[in-house]
C-alpha cells in the first residue's frame, strides 16, 4: 500500500483506490477579495484615460452614462454565464469553456479571437508606457529633452528598457494568480488617478470648451460603445482567474464580481464626468495630456504607467493560453507531449510575444483608434460567445429531458438576442473605427510641449 498526495478542492479527505491511500489535500488559491484586484487591474486600465474622450463623442456625460448602465447589465450577465458555464467541466481559460458547450470549431475560432485581441491591447498598453514617460521627461527635463534630445530620453528607448526590466520578468509565471500583488499596486495607483481627475475638477481650472449636451447625429451614441466594451472587457481573464479561486463556486466568485464591477463603475464614471467637463471639447483622447503638468499630474503619469506594467501581463497570459490552444491542436499534440513541452513552449511564445508588441507600440503613436478596433471586437467576448454557450447548453439540456419548457425558450431567446445585440454592435462600431481613421483622429497633444 502507497501513499501520494494530491492538491484538490477545499476539505482534506482521504481517499482509498486499488489499495493506495490518497491524501487530497486543500487547494491553494486566491480568496474572494484576493480576485477583486485581480478582476479590477484586467478591467481598469487604457480605457480609464480614454473615456472622457468618448463621452465627448457620444452626446454628453447623461447619454454616456445611460448607454454605460444598459450595457453592464449584459456585461455582468456574460460573466456570470462564463463562470457557471466553466463549472460544467471545471475548464481553466475561456476558450476551453466554449469548447466545452459549443463544440472544438467553437473553440478554435474563441482562441484566435482572443489572441488577436490580447496581442492588440499589448500594444496599447506599451504606447501608454511611452506616453506617461514622455509626458514625465518634459516636466522633469524639459529643457535638456526639448534642446538635446537624449536618446535614452526617446520614447522608443523607455519603453524598451522599462518594459524589458519591468514588465517581461511578470510574464513567465504558468498561473495567473501570481500577479494579484502586484495587481493590488496598480489598483491604487488607478484610484489615485481618479482622485486626482476628481480634485482638479473643483479646484479652480481654465474656462472648458462647450460641452455636448446631445450627439450631433443619433448613431453617435454608439462611439461610447467600443469603448465602454474595452474598458469593462474582463472576460478573456476571469476564467483564468475564477479558476485560481480557492473557494470555486458561484457564491464566492459572484462576491468577487460585484465588488470589482462596483470599483470599476465608481472610477470609469467619475473621470469620465469630472475630467469631460472640466476640458469640454478640448479633451484629448488621454485625459492626463490635457492637464498642465505638476507634480500631482506627474505622480498620476508614474503610476499609469506602474499599473501598465502589472496588466500587460495578464493580457499576455490569456494570448499566450489561445495560441498554446491553437498550436497544441493543429499538431494534434498528445496530452503527454503537451505536459512534456509546456515550459518551453511558454517561455519562447512569451518571448516572440513581448517583442512583437514592442516593437509595433514604438511606430503606432495613438492608442484612440486603436482602443475603438479592440472595442469592437471586446463585443464579442462580452455578448457572442457567451450567448452561444447559452444557446449550445438549453439545446443539450432539451435533448436530455426530450421537450421545450417555457423557461428554456425564454432563456434561448435571451441568448439570440444577446448575440444579435454582440453583431450589430461589432459591425457597428469596427465601421466607425474605420471611417473616424480615414477621416484622421485627434492627436494626443500635451499643453506642455516643446
Amino acid at each position: 500500500m502507497s501513499i501520494q498526495r494530491v492538491d484538490f478542492l477545499s476539505e482534506d479527505t482521504l481517499l482509498l483506490e486499488n489499495d493506495v491511500i490518497v491524501v487530497v489535500q486543500p487547494r491553494k488559491g486566491s480568496s474572494w477579495y484576493a480576485s477583486v484586484f485581480l478582476v479590477v487591474n484586467a478591467a481598469l486600465g487604457a480605457g480609464l484615460l480614454n473615456f472622457p474622450d468618448a463621452y465627448q463623442q457620444a452626446g454628453g456625460v447623461l447619454i454616456a452614462v445611460l448607454i454605460q448602465a444598459v450595457l453592464l447589465v449584459f456585461v455582468v450577465c456574460a460573466i456570470m454565464i462564463l463562470a457557471y458555464c466553466s463549472d460544467i467541466d471545471k475548464t481553466l481559460t475561456y476558450q476551453d469553456v466554449v469548447e466545452s458547450v459549443c463544440g472544438k470549431n467553437a473553440q478554435r475560432l474563441c482562441a484566435f479571437t482572443i489572441m488577436t485581441y490580447c496581442f492588440g491591447t499589448c500594444i496599447t498598453f506599451l504606447i501608454i508606457i511611452g506616453d506617461q514617460w514622455e509626458e514625465f521627461f518634459l516636466f522633469a527635463a524639459h529643457d535638456w529633452y526639448c534642446t538635446y534630445s537624449p536618446w535614452y530620453m526617446d520614447r522608443a528607448t523607455s519603453i524598451c528598457v522599462s518594459s524589458i526590466l519591468l514588465v517581461l520578468p511578470m510574464c513567465f509565471p504558468k498561473r495567473i494568480d501570481f500577479l494579484k500583488y502586484a495587481s493590488f499596486i496598480g489598483v491604487l495607483g488607478i484610484l489615485y488617478v481618479v482622485a486626482l481627475v476628481t480634485i482638479k475638477y473643483f479646484l479652480p481650472h481654465p474656462e472648458p470648451g462647450p460641452i455636448a449636451v446631445k450627439p450631433v447625429q443619433w448613431e453617435d451614441v454608439f462611439l461610447v460603445v467600443p469603448t465602454i466594451c474595452f474598458s469593462y472587457q474582463c472576460h478573456v481573464s476571469i476564467i483564468p482567474i475564477y479558476s485560481c479561486m480557492e473557494k470555486r463556486c458561484l457564491k464566492e466568485f459572484s462576491k468577487t464580481v460585484a465588488v470589482a464591477m462596483f470599483l470599476c463603475i465608481l472610477n470609469y464614471t467619475g473621470t469620465a464626468a469630472f475630467g469631460y467637463l472640466t476640458f469640454g471639447n478640448l479633451i484629448t483622447t488621454d485625459i492626463l495630456l490635457s492637464y498642465d503638468p505638476d507634480i500631482s499630474v506627474i505622480i498620476a503619469v508614474l503610476l499609469i504607467a506602474i499599473k501598465t506594467y502589472t496588466t500587460y501581463p495578464i493580457l499576455l497570459f490569456c494570448g499566450r493560453a489561445a495560441f498554446d490552444c491553437l498550436w497544441t491542436d493543429i499538431f494534434k499534440m498528445s496530452p503527454d507531449r503537451v505536459e512534456e513541452t509546456e515550459f518551453k513552449r511558454r517561455i519562447i511564445v512569451t518571448i516572440i510575444w513581448f517583442i512583437l508588441t514592442l516593437a509595433l507600440a514604438v511606430f503606432i503613436p495613438n492608442i484612440g483608434v486603436v482602443i475603438q478596433i479592440l472595442g469592437a471586437f471586446a463585443a464579442i467576448f462580452i455578448f457572442i460567445f457567451p450567448g452561444m454557450c447559452v444557446v449550445s447548453a438549453v439545446q443539450e439540456k432539451v435533448q436530455v429531458q426530450g421537450y421545450w419548457t417555457t423557461k428554456l425558450t425564454a432563456i434561448t431567446a435571451f441568448a439570440c438576442f444577446f448575440i444579435v445585440l454582440g453583431t450589430f454592435i461589432f459591425g457597428l462600431t469596427l465601421s466607425q473605427s474605420i471611417i473616424k481613421d480615414e477621416h484622421g483622429v485627434k492627436g494626443d497633444k500635451s499643453r506642455y510641449t516643446c
